[in-house]
């Protein structure tokens, strides 16, 4: 990864935080938000545990990881 990748990824997470939205779950609150951003980018976010996604799913889980 270079330091673009690291940009691109920050830049992303911040974009997801600041466009989602809470949902009341049985015990306890999620920040949800759409996914429309670069596949490789959500991936690498995965991956490194800031977020959680399904592959069927338009919308990604923003965990409490920081």
């Amino acid at each position: 990864m270079d330091a673009n990748d690291a940009v691109v990824e920050e830049l992303t997470f911040l974009l997801l935080y600041l466009t989602s939205w809470t949902e009341n779950v049985p015990g306890t609150t999620v920040r949800r938000a759409w996914k429309g951003y670069r596949f490789e980018t959500l991936d690498a976010l995965e991956a490194k545990g800031f977020i959680t996604q399904g592959r069927r799913a338009k919308s990604a889980y923003l965990t409490t990881r920081v």
